[in-house]
């Protein structure tokens, strides 16, 4: 039996990170899917996070019900009180792999996935799983970031350090963080039709969303987890993501400070 690729999630789960995933939402981070959405259907959220996408899904679809899986069980519990906190009742979250959905074959209407095939070795792989247990005609839906169009102005050669630093991590655990450009590619590759591409900007250069922007990646780059794998990798050290952090700080406090960057969708079709 062939063993399986190895993936590692790279941002890990810490509050910092759980923290900023919780302020998405549906309406932002899955616009495109929105009006396809009625009342009764059956999503599965994966790679769901603390769940305020999959809490806001769920509205949309009322008395439906979303399933949120992820493989790290200790986020469900945010996610939990998340929903809970809402009073949003036809919501559930399981501990699932993307590879393995917890649900059975030609069971749901969407298969969503926000920010969750640039962590994975085999893309494919889990968008024919969710091919499985999707109806005739149902959705898949994904949304990747494509750090190879992250720019960023005054120009800081440490922030250009930054991007090398955490691709080369991110491809060297098992992803690729230029997904956005490859979704077409990916869902295609799946066996899906009907495919609608589209693609949405992320702007961080009003003085909260920059320094908040500037703080996450600040923060992300000197954790004990990333700090360690980029030693082990020989990809950087200490002493340099310190000083990315001190460059990402002193970028946001810029007034004309201005960071954007491509997340790639695809809307496709069960056949």
């Amino acid at each position: 039996m062939e063993s399986a690729p190895y993936e590692t999630y790279t941002h890990g789960h810490p509050s910092v990170i759980v923290a900023a995933h919780a302020r998405r939402t549906a309406e932002e981070a899955a616009g495109f899917l929105l009006p396809h959405l009625k009342p009764g259907m059956r999503i599965v959220d994966v790679g769901c996070g603390p769940g305020s996408i999959t809490t806001g899904l769920a509205r949309y679809v009322a008395p439906g019900e979303v399933l949120g899986i992820d493989s790290a069980a200790e986020v469900l519990d945010v996610a939990r009180r998340h929903a809970a906190d809402r009073n949003v009742a036809n919501v559930r979250f399981d501990a699932a792999s993307a590879y393995a959905l917890p649900v059975a074959d030609a069971s749901v209407d969407v298969v969503y996935a926000h920010q969750v095939l640039q962590h994975l070795a085999d893309p494919v792989a889990a968008l024919r799983e969710a091919d499985r247990v999707l109806v005739g005609g149902g959705y898949v839906a994904v949304r990747d970031a494509d750090y190879g169009t992250m720019t960023h102005h005054p120009h800081d050669p440490l922030l250009d350090r930054w991007l090398e630093v955490y691709c080369a991590m991110a491809r060297r655990n098992g992803g690729e963080p230029d997904a956005g450009r490859r979704l077409l590619e990916w869902v295609t590759a799946a066996g899906f039709t009907h495919l609608v591409a589209t693609a949405t900007t992320w702007l961080y250069a009003d003085p909260q969303a920059r320094r908040e922007w500037a703080e996450l990646w600040a923060n992300r780059m000197t954790l004990d987890h990333i700090v360690a794998r980029a030693e082990e990798l020989e990809i950087s050290d200490h002493s340099e993501l310190a000083a990315i952090a001190a460059a990402w700080h002193s970028w946001a406090a810029q007034p004309s400070a201005w960071f954007a960057f491509v997340n790639g969708e695809v809307l496709g079709r069960k056949g």
